[in-house]
């Protein structure tokens, strides 16, 4: 479940200076006999301000490579550089859900009404998305300035949901590094349509909360993780073996073990469904290998749960412009928007709609997408372009 470019470098302030010496330089008149060191120049900043925006990020030099492979619009640093600029106060959301989660969760324990305690654990279940959505900034280190504070903030919020931040973090940016590709490691709605590919799509849309337990604990770190990084894995999983033994033991104790399993495991299930909707609809259908603009879908749908998701559904920006804090994603969709329309990019207005047509559709192969793709192509052509 990205991958950056040089651009990204706006968001960090000692690479600013950099850009707005290479944004300086892209004005200047250079002479003839001059052109030859003005290219050894220009090489000069980019390889800079990479070098920056990867310390600061801890993000690969591969990542980097996708988007110039792609040839991702060219929003100006000028028009990047307040898109990235961080702004404390929007994350004052973070203890308000996690109020909105907590006081959920007390109406449910407490509360003598079976429809109130389900509708509770339906509001758990839809808040998770929201917290789930900020730990998701933290992979790309720009929910906050301090790489160890998203660090830190993605090893709490990871705790109820099994997975481990760190999986969860390689396996995204690897997703953005090769978006709808065959190194992809979250294409699995791509396939040949055998009756295996069958089982695993509609397996992830009734039961997604465990196959995404199973590939972040076990198989994804078993293929990808050594040293380091398998360290860090199998420490953020004895954390979880502790906290969670003494939960269990806590609650049996208490004689309350049946109602604490219930608080957590139902709205556990809730936010997978919603997760596997929201995953599914990001990127079914959309163009194979055609990079990060045209394989990426946003979807409109309401402000309120723009406000809920943390801006989310906004995600062909996110694609293209990773390193863009949530909180200006609705900006960077209307700057991509004359882009986004001129290649016919797939903007949709309902999750519920996207979702319902991938059920009912199944698993993808290359063969119908490329279908898709060329219909897609000449309805755009028709009405020149826009959202379809």
């Amino acid at each position: 479940m990205c991958t950056c470019t040089g651009n990204c470098v706006a968001s960090k302030p000692e690479a600013r200076s950099t850009w707005e010496q290479l944004q300086d330089f892209s004005h200047e008149q250079v002479s003839a006999s001059s052109k030859q060191n003005a290219a050894k120049r220009a090489i000069l900043l980019f390889d800079t301000t990479a070098r920056m925006w990867e310390r600061g990020n801890g993000l690969t030099a591969g990542e980097q490579r996708m988007e110039h492979d792609d040839n991702p619009p060219k929003l100006s640093p000028a028009a990047l550089r307040p898109l990235y600029r961080h702004v404390w106060y929007y994350n004052l959301k973070i203890p308000l859900f996690y109020g909105l989660l907590g006081s959920a969760g007390y109406v449910a324990w407490t509360t003598s009404q079976v429809w109130v305690e389900r509708l509770m654990y339906v509001v758990m279940g839809y808040l998770w998305m929201s917290i789930v959505t900020f730990m998701h900034d933290c992979t790309h280190g720009v929910l906050f300035k301090a790489r160890w504070k998203n660090w830190a903030f993605g090893l709490f919020s990871t705790l109820p949901l099994i997975i481990t931040f760190i999986a969860f973090k390689e396996d995204h940016l690897e997703h953005h590094r090769y978006n709808r590709s065959p190194k992809d490691p979250d294409a699995f709605t791509m396939g040949d349509r055998t009756l295996a590919d069958f089982l695993l799509f509609y397996a992830y849309v009734l039961l997604g909360g465990i196959l995404t337990i199973v590939q972040f604990v076990m198989l994804y770190p078993a293929q990808k993780f050594r040293g380091t990084k398998l360290a860090v894995h199998g420490a953020e999983l004895a954390l979880r073996v502790v906290v969670y033994t003494g939960l269990l033991l806590w609650t049996r104790q208490l004689g309350v073990l049946d109602r604490f399993l219930k608080l957590w495991l139902i709205p556990g299930y809730i936010f997978s469904l919603l997760n596997s909707m929201r995953f599914i609809a990001e990127h079914y259908d959309t163009p194979w290998e055609a990079g990060q603009l045209l394989g990426t879908r946003t979807i409109l749908s309401n402000q309120a749960h723009s406000f809920f998701w943390n801006n989310i559904n906004y995600h062909i920006g996110h694609h293209v412009y990773p390193g863009v804090p949530w909180y200006n994603l609705q900006k960077l969709h209307a700057a991509l928007g004359p882009e986004m329309a001129r290649q016919g990019a797939v903007v949709e207005r309902s999750y519920l709609t996207v979702f319902w047509q991938a059920c009912l559709r199944g698993p993808e192969s290359r063969g119908r997408n490329a279908q898709a793709r060329a219909d897609r192509i000449a309805r755009v052509a028709q009405i020149g372009g826009g959202i379809h």
